[in-house]
Parts: structure tokens; sequence; C-alpha cells
């Protein structure tokens, strides 16, 4: 089982990135999968998350309306589409799957993910 996580850069705050999160070794269909980040100094947050059929998703609160995640079973990736970008979205990115957690505000936490995890791919939001 293999993340392979990308798409981060420098953007300039109200711009937009899209980070990607490829799965290798597993059909990304068959998990719960979710973007958390994490800030020099900060704990890991929980970004959002999307169940195995597409049809659940959850943002947390900082994110939503802003953020928007998908999946492509056709390439066995799911997306986090980010608009709005502000100084505080500066992170490393992470996407992590688990067969077994539900997507929802409980569910999003770290130690839930315990399937694999992306190696994390850095978001700069600065002008």
């Amino acid at each position: 089982v293999q993340l392979q996580a990308s798409g981060g850069g420098l953007v300039q705050p109200g711009g937009s990135l899209r980070l990607s999160c490829a799965a290798s070794g597993f059909s990304l269909g068959s998990s719960t999968i979710a973007w958390f980040r994490q800030a020099p100094e900060k704990e890991r947050e929980g970004v959002s998350c999307i169940d195995r059929t597409g049809d659940r998703t959850f943002y947390g609160d900082s994110v939503r309306g802003r953020f928007t995640i998908s999946r492509d079973s056709a390439t066995n990736t799911v997306y986090l589409q980010m608009n709005s970008l502000t100084p505080e979205d500066t992170a490393v990115y992470y996407c992590a799957s688990d067969q077994f957690t539900l997507c929802g505000r409980a569910g999003l936490v770290p130690y839930g993910f315990l399937g694999g995890w992306g190696q994390g791919t850095q978001v700069t939001v600065s002008s």
C-alpha cells in the first residue's frame, strides 16, 4: 500500500491549488481517504475526508466552503481542491487511508488512519 501526495507549492493569498493523492497497491475505493495538515509547532489537523463510495465527505471547520475533496476511480486518485487560500493554510499536507474509519468529525483524526500515509506535500501561502 502506497500513497503519493503531490501538487503543493507556493501560492499568493486568495489563490488556489489542487493536491493529488495517488494510490498504488490497492484501490482507493476500498477505503476512507483523508487529508491532514501540519504546520510548524502545531498538531496534525484533519482537513477533509471522503468515504469509499465517494458519497460522503466531511470538512474541518477551518476549510469548509473553500476546499473540495473528490475521487477519480479511473486514475485511483483523490483530489483536494483548495480555493481562497490564506497564510493560515500553510502546512505540510498528508493523505491517509483506512478501510474501517468512517468519514466524519469523529473519524477525522490521525490515529484513525492506519492503512497508510503519503509522504506529504508542502503548501505555502505567502505574498
